[in-house]
Parts: structure tokens; C-alpha cells; sequence
């Protein structure tokens, strides 16, 4: 089986309640939605970036596709001499590589952190039992184009005695109203759940929220929620992948 790849590289997780753990980053190529604030590049590639030593920061240049046993081999490769908390499938979007992710699973001993957009449930449910941690991203229409709350909805009820929890990127720009929706899905099903606000990193005409609307969101999110947090992308700021 084989997949294109983007990137293979060893860093810290600089978003959410991992933030600071030391990763395996295996990023996906391909994503089923587009978010205006996105900074990632995510078309497939012909080559994919691996990096040749943990850390270092030279990458050399592997024809796509890769097999899971390249990829596995990779991973192993970093891990032997630097323990790593986790591997973090990203993207894109990695659900769109399911098949892919279990393959993988019988090739390494490595817990697997999932970082999605939350909305193919039916990939997620396939793979579920080899995902030991999911940061789930809520996406508000006017950052899509269209309302996913659906999507949304059935994804969360799969999070259950799980390792999860929920994230959404705010910006300048966003929209109380549909803050309040998503705030309100997330407590009718699963309102003990970590609930992390995050700030938009300015990117192209993207502007970050202020910090008075920051606390403001994050006070009508504790009003439904147990456990609300604000979490900056820390990664950025150190100057990291």
C-alpha cells in the first residue's frame, strides 16, 4: 500500500493540550474542505520532505508515493534514539488515508496522535481503536463556505472514553453567533470535554481576535463547557515546523 506523503519530520506539538510534547509529524497529502485561514500547504506532491536526523532540520527528498514500510521504517529512524510522545498524523486531512493509518499501525510501536478537521466520521469510526489522542478542529461555516455542524456532530459522538478533545481556530473576524452553535453542539453531547479556543495566527488577510474578545469568547464558552482554554500556536512563535 502506498500514499503521497508530504513531510516526515521530528518536532514539538505546538497546538492544543499536548502542546510542547515531542512528535513524529507524518503529514498528509489531500484535504476534503478548505479553510480560509489554512497556512499549511496540502496537494499532493511529488516528493515528500523527510527529515534525515531528529531535529536537525535537513530534509532530503523521496519520490511519491511511499509505501507504508518506507514511512514505517522512517518513523523507526527517529524514533530508536529520541523518545517521542507520540507520531501526529496531519495534513490535510489524514482520514482521507484510513487504510493507510492501519497498515501503518502494524509497523510501529509508537502511539498515534490523530489532528483533524472532524468531519469524516465514518473514517474515524473504521480506525478508532489504534488512535491513542484526537484533536478535533470544529470549522464554522464562514470559515468553510458551508455548515458542517452535522458532520460535526456525528464525529464528536465517537469521542467517548477517549483521549479528545475539541479545538476551534478563532480569528478577528468571527462570527458570536456561530461560536455560540458550535459551543452549544459541543455541550448537548459531550460537555465535559477539553474545549481549546484558538487564536488565529495572522496569516495573508487573516488577523488574530484581541484579547478582549478572547476572554469575552472564552467566558460564554465556560458558561456551557467544563474545561475551556485559550492556546496560542506556540510552534510558530519558536520558530518550528
Amino acid at each position: 500500500m502506498e500514499e503521497n506523503i508530504l513531510e516526515i519530520f521530528s518536532s514539538i506539538q505546538g497546538e492544543g493540550k499536548y502542546i510542547g510534547a515531542r512528535q513524529v509529524f507524518l503529514r498528509f497529502a489531500g484535504c476534503n474542505i478548505k479553510c480560509s485561514f489554512c497556512d499549511t500547504a496540502f496537494q499532493p506532491a511529488r516528493s515528500c520532505r523527510v527529515e534525515a536526523i531528529p531535529g536537525c532540520g535537513e530534509y532530503e527528498e523521496l519520490p511519491n508515493p511511499l509505501s507504508v514500510q518506507e514511512v514505517a521504517a522512517r518513523i523507526r529512524a527517529f524514533v530508536v534514539p529520541v523518545r517521542h510522545h507520540s507520531i501526529s498524523l496531519t495534513g490535510g486531512e489524514p482520514l482521507l488515508h484510513a487504510a493507510f493509518i492501519r497498515a501503518l499501525a502494524s509497523e510501529v510501536n509508537v502511539p498515534f496522535f490523530l489532528e483533524t478537521n472532524g468531519t469524516l466520521y465514518e473514517e474515524m469510526a473504521s480506525i478508532l481503536d489504534i488512535i491513542s489522542y484526537i484533536s478535533m478542529d470544529i470549522k464554522l461555516p464562514s470559515v468553510t463556505g458551508k455548515p458542517l455542524w452535522e458532520e460535526h456532530r456525528h464525529f464528536l459522538r465517537l469521542l467517548h472514553n477517549h483521549d479528545a478533545y475539541v479545538k476551534i481556530v478563532v480569528a478577528e473576524n468571527t462570527e458570536k453567533e456561530e461560536f455560540q452553535e458550535a459551543v452549544h453542539l459541543i455541550a448537548h453531547i459531550a460537555p465535559q470535554i477539553l474545549f481549546i479556543i484558538q487564536p488565529a495566527t495572522p496569516f495573508g488577510g487573516v488577523h488574530a481576535p484581541t484579547a478582549k474578545k478572547l476572554l469575552h469568547l472564552q467566558a460564554e464558552a465556560a458558561e456551557h463547557l467544563v474545561n475551556v482554554r485559550v492556546i496560542p500556536q506556540a510552534h510558530r512563535m519558536m520558530g518550528l515546523l
